[in-house]
């Protein structure tokens, strides 16, 4: 069984309720009909009741009646869910009127069905930026506690299995947070560990916080954010494993991780690879992709309090399905 396999039966067995604030979309549409014939999770589609239908007669999809479908725009919880908006918004001076508004979005709606408890999860970004589908997600489900900074991981699948976990690696963060501070730079590693174990399966994650250096071989300020973050992560969590500062190759490679860093339990045997900005994150997963022929499964965004997950706007059926499981496995993991 591949990883996504195992990650669509975990998905299938947890029941969660996903809402797709892209109702109309067509790939999002194409994709919730395989989701529901799968019995891979529980969705609501918002939109135009009517439209929807429509659109899955026209492309002849045959289990969208198994979802539920909000309309944003006459939706009866309308002002319920917009005094609530006022209410987690009042500090910002949220006013009635524009909270109607906003409820009227889907991607705001989406999240107030998540912070009423109505779906465990979203997926969107079919057809709206990253940018877009995060806002609200930062304005009403917020971050976990003791997490400040959102990133997104990639479950990288070599075909050389000789390092990592047979082969396979989280990385991250590969896709949300441009320059980390040292704080959030460890945030990201223990929400990356969490991932590892959740979604990726890896019993026991060994996280390697990555730079040019490898325990002092060289002296800069770049180098002295990625020792601090160590530090906090493992503050943060103390049960993580985890070590920092390591060169990649120092960090997966044994014999290489023996002789730059000795006294490390983590040089040498990493399957956790944490990149110090996402600068070097994204390009590294897309050169491992390319030039090895890896698969990479993601992102995953980690380090909100409830799975919200952004799709590609280039994305295809099959990536909704999966992103979809992963956000019902992240949510199933929530509750452990």
């Amino acid at each position: 069984m591949t990883l996504l396999e195992q990650i669509r039966a975990k998905a299938r067995a947890a029941h969660k309720t996903i809402v797709l604030a892209e109702g109309t979309e067509e790939r999002t549409l194409k994709a919730a009909d395989i989701i529901l014939k799968e019995g891979i999770a529980n969705l609501i589609l918002l939109g135009n009741e009517a439209e929807i239908n429509g659109l899955a007669s026209e492309w002849g999809l045959k289990n969208i009646n198994k979802a539920t479908i909000i309309d944003p725009e006459s939706n009866p919880k309308r002002e319920y869910y917009a005094q609530m908006l006022c209410e987690i918004r009042k500090k910002k001076g949220m006013q009635m009127d524009e909270a109607m508004k906003l409820v009227a979005d889907p991607l705001y709606l989406a999240c107030m069905l998540i912070k009423n408890g109505d779906a465990d999860g979203e997926v969107a970004g079919a057809r709206n930026a990253t940018g877009d589908v995060l806002r609200p997600a930062f304005q009403i489900v917020k971050t976990l506690p003791g997490v400040s900074v959102v990133s997104g991981a990639f479950i990288m699948i070599l075909k050389d299995t000789t390092y990592g976990e047979n082969g396979m690696f989280v990385f991250a963060d590969c896709a949300a947070t441009p320059c980390p501070t040292a704080e959030e730079l460890g945030q990201i590693a223990v929400v990356s560990a969490q991932t590892a174990k959740a979604i990726a399966g890896f019993e026991d994650p060994r996280v390697a916080i990555l730079s040019f250096s490898t325990k002092g071989s060289a002296k800069h300020e770049l180098v002295d954010k990625v020792i601090e973050a160590t530090r906090v992560a493992h503050e943060l969590d103390p049960n993580v494993h985890l070590d920092g500062e390591l060169q990649a190759d120092a960090a997966i490679v044994p014999k290489v991780g023996a002789s730059k860093a000795p006294g490390s339990d983590i040089a040498g045997k990493a399957n956790v690879l944490v990149f110090p900005d996402l600068q070097s994150g994204n390009i590294c997963y897309k050169l491992v992709q390319r030039l090895a022929g890896a698969e990479a499964v993601g992102p995953v965004m980690q380090g909100m309090a409830a799975p919200i997950n952004d799709l590609s706007r280039g994305c295809s059926v099959e990536d909704v399905v999966n992103v979809v499981a992963i956000t019902a496995t992240q949510a199933a993991a929530k509750q452990k």
